[in-house]
């Protein structure tokens, strides 16, 4: 089984879409709470909930990774970004059977790719966002490291990172007002 999520109702089918790899395809994940994360981009909701027009194709925010046994680990780079990217965000967690892998190596535990259009099987409304990804988290699927939580050596990292994310989006205009409003401290102009 595989798991796609999407802000779409009523799919039949996953077609192709080109992401930030630049190849038109479908991402998917072996394990459902791995897409829990896909139902809300920060970038884009901050934008339109602070009225910044961008016409252009929303740059992704992912601020995680995985534990050395696969676990998705979710990171908050700020004070409450889960609540303020997820609360209230509902969408839907599709199920496919099986995929024709494209080859595609995303070097992302569980992950999969598709070149060519995928049925669907099954299909999960989920109401809030942020509720899911708690309730993931109480059952022990994934792993969330709260902002106030951070060491300074994350920290440090984290104001590098930033700065470089900033300086390297020049043609990304609705990513730069994020990092600009999030990250007050770290992107100065």
């Amino acid at each position: 089984m595989y798991y796609h999520a999407s802000s779409i109702a009523d799919l039949k089918s996953l077609e192709p879409r080109v992401s930030n790899h630049g190849v038109p395809l479908v991402y998917l994940s072996k394990k459902r709470e791995n897409v829990l994360v896909y139902l809300s981009n920060a970038v884009e909701r901050y934008c339109k909930d602070t009225g910044f027009q961008y016409g252009g194709q929303w740059h992704k925010w992912g601020p995680y990774g995985f534990d050395k046994d696969g676990r998705l680990r979710l990171e908050e780079y700020y004070p409450d970004a889960l609540k303020s990217v997820y609360k209230g965000v509902s969408g839907y967690i599709y199920s496919v059977e099986s995929i024709t892998d494209s080859g595609y190596e995303l070097g992302i535990p569980d992950a999969a790719t598709s070149s060519e259009a995928v049925p669907v099987s099954g299909v999960e409304f989920v109401i809030d966002a942020y509720e899911a990804i708690l309730e993931t988290e109480k059952k022990g699927f994934i792993c969330i490291t709260r902002y106030q939580e951070m060491t300074e050596k994350k920290k440090e990292w984290l104001k590098r990172a930033i700065a470089e994310e900033y300086a390297q989006a020049e043609y990304h205009p609705e990513y730069r007002h994020f990092l600009r409003d999030k990250f007050p401290g770290i992107v100065c102009i």
